[in-house]
Formats: C-alpha cells, sequence, structure tokens
C-alpha cells in the first residue's frame, strides 16, 4: 500500500478511483449484480458498525462502497431501491434498551471524498441559492456517537442514540453519568427562549472519548487480557450502551453538541446563533467553529482543521459544511437519507509503509504475555513510532504479519500505533509465522492459556515483571492486611533488593525497613537529630517497628485469605473461602486434582483450571514452602474460625458452630437498617449460608431494604 497522498496536493483520486472500483462497464445486468452486492455488504457492515460496535473494515473503506453504489444508482436509476442504503439512514436500533422515538428525524450525512467533491457541492449550494448570498458554519466531525437529549421546562429528561434515525435506544442513565450533559439548562439560555421557555427540545451531538481515556482503557484491557477497542468511536459507543451505568461512569466520556430537532422554541435564525445559543444554555460547543463567507474560505477551513487534527485531545475524520442560515437551509430541504444543505468532508487516514524487523513479549503486570511488533521508525499523524503492540496471538495471526514484512502502519484514533497489516507482495522469502513463546521471557517460567481466552500468561509467583503488583495486593486490605505498607514503602524495597517474592516480607528486620529512604528530605538543619537541609529522611525506628508488627500478625490470617493474597487468576476472597472449606490445609490442595476442585460449589472448572495451573509451578510450591517456613499455618483452624466469625460478625458462635443456614442461597439488595450489606452477608456466611450477587433458580431468600432494584422485581 503506497503512502497516503496529501489531500490538498496535486493528484487526488476522483470517486471512482476512491471507491476502488469503478462503476460497472458491462452494461445494466452487471451494474445490477454489483448494486445487489454492495448493498449487502453496506448492510452486514453497518450492522457490525452501528449495532455490535465491531466494525470489520475501516469507516474509508466503507465510504467507498457507498460512493460506489451511488455512481451505480446515478447511472441506472431504475436500479434504485427503497432498502438501498444510498436511500436511508445509516443505524440499527438494539433490543437492549426501551426504544425511543426522535421528535424530528436524525439524518445522516453525505460525504464528499476529496476537493472536488466539495467544490462540486458548493457549487451546487451557490448554484441554488445564488452565488455570493451563502454564508457557512464550518465544524469539525467528531468520530462518537449520535445522541440526542430531550429537555421539558428546562430539565433534563431523556437521552437516546440515533438508532434508525427515527427510533433510538433509550440510555438516559448512562448519558446522566457525563460530566459536561447539564441537567438543567442555564436560565441565561432559558431567558433566551422567551415565552417557549416551557417548551420541549431535543437537542443533538456525538458523544465521544477523549484519547487520554482511550488509551488508558485499552491499557487496561492488554493487562486484562481483553480484547482491545479499535479506536475512541467504539470505545464511546459500547461505553454509552453499557447496562450498568457504573461501568459508563468510570469511561470518562464526553460530548459535542451542534443540532436540534425544532429551532422554534430558540429564536435563532442561523447555525452560527444556535451553536452560541448552545453555550448559553450549558452545553458542551467545539471551540473550533468558524463562519465562513466563501468557498475559499472553507477551503482554508479544512486545510487547517486537517493540519491539526493531532493536536487536539479527540478524534475527528472530517469536517461538517453547512449552510449557515436557516432559511435558506428550509429552502434547498432534504434528500432520502441526508439534508441537501450539509456536507461532511472527509479525512483520509494516514497511512505509512516500514519494515517489521521484531515481535518481542511484554509481561504485563498480571502475568499476560502482550506481542509488541517492532519497525523502523516511521513518522505518522504528527510524531514517530516505531513499535506497536499486537495484542494476542490471535491478532498476529488473523492481521498474518511476520518479521521481515513490509507493514502498512497508522494510529488508532489518531493516538495509538497500530498495525494494519503486510505489504504481502513484499514479503522476502522465508518468512515464518509468528508463535507464542512456551516459556516466559522474564521469568522462564511455563507459559499457560486458559480454553476460551486469548490471553497467554506467567503464573509464577516470583516473575519479575509482575513483582510489584502480586507484593501490594498480598499486604492490602482484602488479603492479608498489612497496614502501613503501601506503594512508596514497597518501591523502595525492592530497589533495595529486600523483596522478590511475597515470602520474603517475612524475613524482614527492624534495621532494614528503618534505613529505606522515603523519598522525601529534610527542609532544614537540625543538629540534635544530626541532619542537613536537603539529606533523605529515612522510613525510622517507629514506623519500621509497625510495619514488622503488623507483618507478624498477619500470619494469622485463614487460609481462604492467604489463597486470594497469592494472587490465583479468578480466586478472590469468596472464593478462597469456598476452597479453603473444601480443602482446609494448603498440602491438601496441593494433592487435589482440577475435578475435585471443580466439584466445590460455587467453584467450576475455570477457576478450578487456575487454581491447578498455579499450584503446577514449581516456583510457586516454593514460595508456599518458604512461607510455612516463616511462620505461616497455612491451613484453616476450624476452631479458631468459628470464633473469629462470631468476634467479627456479632453471631452467636454456638449457632456458628452449628452452621443453621448451611445449603441455603441468599441475595441481599437494598439499604439494609442495621447492618451494611457486606456486614450481613459476613454474618449469613458465617451462619452456613452463600451469598451471591445476582438471582437465579437456586436462590433461597431476597433479603431487601429501602431502594431494592430489579433483584427484588
Amino acid at each position: 500500500m503506497a503512502e497516503q497522498q496529501s489531500l490538498f496536493g496535486d493528484g487526488a483520486p476522483d470517486a471512482s478511483e476512491a471507491s476502488g472500483q469503478a462503476a460497472p462497464s458491462g452494461g445494466r445486468r452487471e451494474a445490477a449484480e454489483r448494486a445487489a452486492e454492495l448493498r449487502h455488504l453496506l448492510d452486514y457492515h453497518a450492522y457490525r458498525y452501528y449495532a455490535l460496535d465491531a466494525p470489520e473494515i475501516t469507516d474509508a473503506a466503507f465510504d467507498k462502497l457507498l460512493v460506489e453504489l451511488q455512481r451505480i444508482e446515478a447511472a441506472y436509476p431504475d436500479l434504485v431501491t427503497p432498502d438501498s442504503y444510498t436511500q436511508r439512514v445509516g443505524g440499527y436500533v438494539s433490543e437492549q434498551f426501551a426504544p425511543v422515538t426522535h421528535m424530528a428525524r436524525m439524518y445522516s450525512m453525505d460525504d464528499a471524498m476529496d476537493l472536488g467533491e466539495l467544490d462540486e457541492w458548493l457549487q451546487r449550494t451557490e448554484d441554488a441559492l445564488g452565488a455570493g448570498n451563502v454564508a457557512y458554519t464550518c465544524e469539525l466531525k467528531i468520530d462518537g456517537l449520535g445522541v440526542a437529549l430531550t429537555y421539558r421546562n428546562g430539565a433534563f429528561v431523556r437521552a437516546a442514540t440515533r438508532g434508525d434515525g427515527t427510533t433510538g435506544e433509550d440510555v438516559s442513565l448512562n448519558v446522566r453519568t457525563i460530566r459536561d450533559v447539564p441537567m438543567h439548562l442555564s436560565e441565561t439560555g432559558l431567558a433566551r427562549m422567551g415565552a417557549d421557555r416551557a417548551a420541549a427540545i431535543e437537542v443533538r451531538g456525538e458523544v465521544y472519548m477523549p484519547k487520554g481515556s482511550f488509551v488508558r482503557l485499552n491499557e487496561e484491557a492488554d493487562a486484562e487480557g481483553r480484547a482491545p477497542f479499535a479506536n475512541p468511536r467504539n470505545a464511546a459507543a459500547g461505553s454509552l450502551r453499557q447496562k450498568d451505568p457504573k461501568v459508563t461512569a468510570r469511561r470518562d466520556l464526553s460530548t459535542f453538541l451542534y443540532a436540534v430537532a425544532d429551532t422554534a422554541p430558540l429564536h435563532v435564525d442561523s447555525q452560527h446563533a444556535f451553536l452560541d445559543w448552545l453555550r448559553e444554555a450549558g452545553f458542551h460547543v467545539n471551540p473550533n467553529v468558524a463562519r465562513c463567507e466563501t468557498p475559499a474560505e472553507v477551503h482554508a477551513f479544512c486545510a487547517d482543521a486537517l493540519a491539526h487534527r493531532g493536536d487536539l485531545d479527540y478524534d475527528i475524520d472530517g469536517v461538517v459544511v453547512k449552510v449557515d442560515s436557516f432559511a435558506q437551509q428550509d429552502e434547498l430541504g432534504f434528500t432520502a437519507r441526508a439534508p441537501r444543505w450539509a456536507i461532511a468532508f472527509k479525512f483520509p487516514p494516514e497511512e505509512k509503509t516500514t519494515v517489521l524487523r521484531e515481535i518481542r513479549i511484554q509481561v504485563g503486570r498480571t502475568g499476560v504475555l502482550t506481542p509488541v511488533a517492532e519497525f523502523d521508525p516511521v513518522t505518522v499523524a504528527g510524531s514517530t513510532i516505531a513499535r506497536a503492540t499486537l495484542h494476542n496471538e490471535d491478532e498476529v495471526h488473523r492481521k498474518d504479519v511476520r518479521v521481515g514484512d513490509t507493514i502498512v502502519v497508522h494510529k488508532a484514533g489518531d493516538v495509538i500505533p497500530e498495525v494494519v497489516g503486510p505489504v504481502l507482495d513484499r514479503r522476502p522469502e522465508g518468512a515464518e509465522p509468528w508463535r507464542m513463546p512456551a516459556a516466559c521471557p522474564a521469568c522462564g517460567a511455563p507459559v499457560v492459556h486458559e480454553d476460551g481466552e486469548v490471553a497467554y500468561r506467567c503464573v509464577s509467583i516470583d516473575c519479575p515483571a509482575q513483582l510489584k503488583e502480586r507484593l501490594l495486593h498480598w499486604v492490602s486490605r482484602g488479603c492479608m492486611d498489612v497496614d502501613g505498607v503501601g506503594e512508596e514503602l514497597v518501591d523502595k524495597m525492592i530497589e533495595a533488593g529486600l523483596l522478590h517474592d511475597v515470602a520474603d516480607f517475612y524475613s524482614l528486620t527492624v534495621d532494614q525497613i528503618a534505613g529505606l529512604d522515603t523519598g522525601r528530605t529534610y527542609l532544614k538543619d537540625d543538629k540534635r537529630r544530626g541532619v542537613k537541609a536537603g539529606d533523605p529522611i529515612p522510613v525510622g525506628a517507629t514506623i519500621a517497628a509497625k510495619v514488622v508488627d503488623e507483618l507478624a500478625r498477619s500470619k494469622s490470617q485463614p487460609l481462604g485469605r492467604v489463597l486470594f493474597a497469592l494472587g490465583i487468576r479468578h480466586v478472590g476472597k469468596s472464593v478462597g473461602e469456598l476452597i479453603a472449606g473444601r480443602f482446609p490445609t494448603v498440602d491438601a490442595l496441593v494433592t487435589a486434582s482440577e475435578e475435585d476442585i471443580a466439584a466445590i460449589d460455587g467453584i467450576g472448572p475455570k477457576i478450578a483450571e487456575s487454581v491447578r495451573q498455579f499450584l503446577s509451578v514449581p516456583e510457586n510450591l516454593a514460595v508456599l514452602d518458604r512461607l510455612r517456613a516463616a511462620g505461616l499455618a497455612l491451613a484453616e483452624d476450624r476452631a479458631g474460625a468459628a470464633d473469629r466469625a462470631a468476634e467479627l460478625t456479632g453471631v452467636d458462635a454456638g449457632l456458628v458452630e452449628a452452621q443453621p443456614l448451611a445449603g441455603l442461597t441468599f441475595v441481599l439488595t437494598g439499604t439494609l437498617e442495621r447492618r451494611t450489606r457486606d456486614e450481613a452477608g459476613a454474618a449469613l456466611k458465617a451462619l452456613g449460608a452463600k451469598v451471591t450477587g445476582s438471582v437465579s433458580k437456586k436462590t433461597s431468600y431476597v433479603v431487601a431494604g429501602p431502594k431494592a432494584g430489579s433483584k427484588l422485581a
């Protein structure tokens, strides 16, 4: 694939070249066959894009298919069908959310794939309205998910996706978590509405994900072995369609508003004036907007937007050019799928070719092995890149990239370097398919691959690439609960060579910890202490002694917590307790088969496989031996367990021993009056019950307090 030519240089392709295939020249029959094929392809890829948020082709490739169909239908008008993609608004309505009918149809936008097509539209517009009588508003085309926000009496009522243009999906709860969406219009905005301030209005725009948030989200996905999002648009769409609004809230979404279903209540006569009202009303409006008096000014805006797209903290894929006057918009009207008074000038994706020199393995903090492509440095979207994650082995095989290949690279969302694929006709002889190594490159331990997952993992507890996170997990409150040992102290211990695995915690001395540098310095001289300003401040004996005491206390933690603290994949606190209840010693668990572990109620084959893999690694068994030698019992004290449970939960010790609720499953929902749900759950478990987070056919009782949700229903 050749490097992308400058959009504003000579030699820009015409529409037929851009489509990748000219309109059929063999007559109507061939045209009809190709049109049918294109309609099928467009419907399929639109479904992947809008309904599944999982596109298989780029936006540019989709646009080329659409341009080709438009050319065929222009040449053979009798081939136009009512269901053709050229005759309707793109999009789908899923059944996951309640349907919402928009106040007015939300149209798609016709595209100009190059300056020639933009000029053709500008000329048609000038011809229709009179040359010199038209002004345009130019706005950046945000690559996000279309949304409609409804307000009544100035208060937020509902949010819906665009859907099929007429009906969208109700995503109100999720949109409420987006910080820049006002729940009430400002008094200034309402005042501009005058007598119509109580009217219902539906404003429209895009929900998008900032580039920095997109990077963090994909870093988390890589660390957890999940498939990454392809681009910020997909990430925004997937985040907005979450069933749990709390997930949406964590995804850091934003909005830009730019349209309205009905302008009448707002008393504005142009797009530029309407954008001013949106700002006054409290909406987030893109500042990169210009009112252009001539086509030359439109050209200049587009050129500037393309030149600076890489400087933005959000993804754009073009410029939207609109006739500014609402009266002139009404005069031009609409086609079957798009307004005649607006067009989207699309930017080309910037892609470069380079040579893949190596595929290295990066071991993440959770043990996930990630292949990373290293290639000859190349400048893309304003910066030089020389490496890009390939995410997992399946992705490497899907793209079929091999060391020595000439590859095409770009930046997903203009941020994240991504390998598009190889240039096959330039593949060197003897290039071999890549395979995931059988051993961890950081520690040499065997790599494991669980059924149904794409990720390969190192599960060795002493793997240096995972050391810090495993150490912090071990001392955390839900695990061994060692107070006073945080990230800074663990960093210093690692730097000093005191910690190589969790067993090393129990050989630490007060003197070793006391002498560690805290990373802070004295602000002034202190002759009594014999220190000067700028000297490093050590941890000191008092704090060191407390840490050693806390570590000694942690040796008495029950086996369930120890299993959780070891960082075994899929083993949380509750699962650890279930396993310890069946296998009261580590020795018994080590000799148990995968089938024996899976037979525990509430465990299942996936967790059992993970536990068995962890206990099959010699390095992990060696750490367990060292923990035992340090004084950890690694056994469940059944007699002591009842007393501890009674003490922690306030339940009578005799009832704890009797286990009267054994075999029953409880679900807690709402606000409980005398205990928190965690406290109530702990008490139920102490009495032998199982406590789960969702209602199923195995549920015995639902305990519901005020504000109970769907679990009660």
